[in-house]
């Protein structure tokens, strides 16, 4: 898979792209990154990138012409790679962009390659946004310095779920890949400060991974007993099929959780993490994606 990213500070990715899993994919020929610096587009002897709002305000915005001129050549060159020569999609990494989840990431895994603008300052010209942007993507609802650090997110997510980056039982039951979240994991030492492993995972007996799994979810954030107590929607049930859950199933360690066709009994203890928020819809909506890559 190939991706493009488009930055006003490359080295701010020598690091994170440049180790561990991400490393070993790239020397593997799984995956491909460029880096492309937006000033080196700039026709001024200062390569200015940015300028004041118009209509005044704090903070400066992205130029419209660098930044349009790398989009431009990248998406041309990385057309050449995709069947057909089909122009690559061009996705902007946004505070009100869609926000980016593990559905979002698989469907962007099926593609051959991604184009990653990363915003800075005040954000980009709005004509080039307009006429230039096919989607954007946020990762939460928080600020960011610039799109770079979002685009990092992107890149490792979705390149994980790539044939041959990762082992294919890796990510089989992952957090989020079922609409759940994975259980709790445990190694050796059987006992650590006084706290023992579950007498379940050392019995010898397979243990309920999905069971495990909704229990977590729930007691995480309640909202998710909703998604699993919906009997009448086919989807719900094929949820709980897929998830291993039995009925009337019973379980310890996190919280008391029963459930029938119709009801889900809960009685939750604290539990200080795997939380499942429940996000709004994009507020830009944009086309399915495809891209490539070219070095400059």
């Amino acid at each position: 898979m190939y991706f493009d990213i488009l930055t006003l500070f490359p080295s701010m990715f020598s690091g994170p792209l440049t180790e561990s899993i991400l490393k070993r994919a790239q020397q593997a020929g799984f995956l491909h990154i460029a880096l492309h610096n937006i000033r080196d587009f700039a026709t001024d002897r200062h390569r200015t990138a940015d300028d004041a709002p118009y209509g005044g305000g704090a903070g400066m915005v992205m130029k419209s012409e660098p930044l349009a001129a790398c989009i431009r050549s990248v998406r041309d060159g990385a057309a050449l790679r995709l069947p057909e020569a089909r122009p690559p999609t061009v996705i902007l990494l946004s505070p009100d962009g869609q926000v980016f989840t593990q559905q979002v990431a698989e469907e962007l895994a099926c593609l051959p390659g991604l184009v990653l603008v990363c915003g800075h300052y005040e954000g980009i010209d709005e004509r080039v946004r307009t006429t230039l942007i096919d989607r954007e993507l946020s990762i939460g609802d928080y600020v960011l310095t610039g799109g770079e650090l979002a685009a990092m997110v992107v890149v490792d997510t979705v390149a994980r779920l790539m044939p041959g980056v990762l082992d294919a039982e890796s990510i089989k039951e992952e957090s989020h890949s079922d609409g759940l979240l994975e259980y709790p994991h445990y190694t050796r030492p059987a006992v650590w400060e006084g706290q023992a492993v579950p007498p379940v995972l050392i019995s010898g007996r397979p243990r309920r991974g999905g069971e495990v799994a909704a229990a977590a979810a729930v007691a995480a954030h309640p909202s998710a007993a909703a998604r699993l107590a919906g009997a009448e929607c086919g989807a719900g049930l094929a949820q709980r099929r897929r998830s291993g859950i039995s009925g009337g199933a019973r379980l310890a360690g996190v919280g008391n959780y029963v459930y029938s066709h119709r009801h889900i009994g809960l009685e939750l203890r604290p539990l200080a993490r795997r939380a499942l928020p429940t996000r709004q819809p994009a507020r830009r909506t944009a086309a399915p994606l495809h891209s490539a890559v070219s070095h400059r």
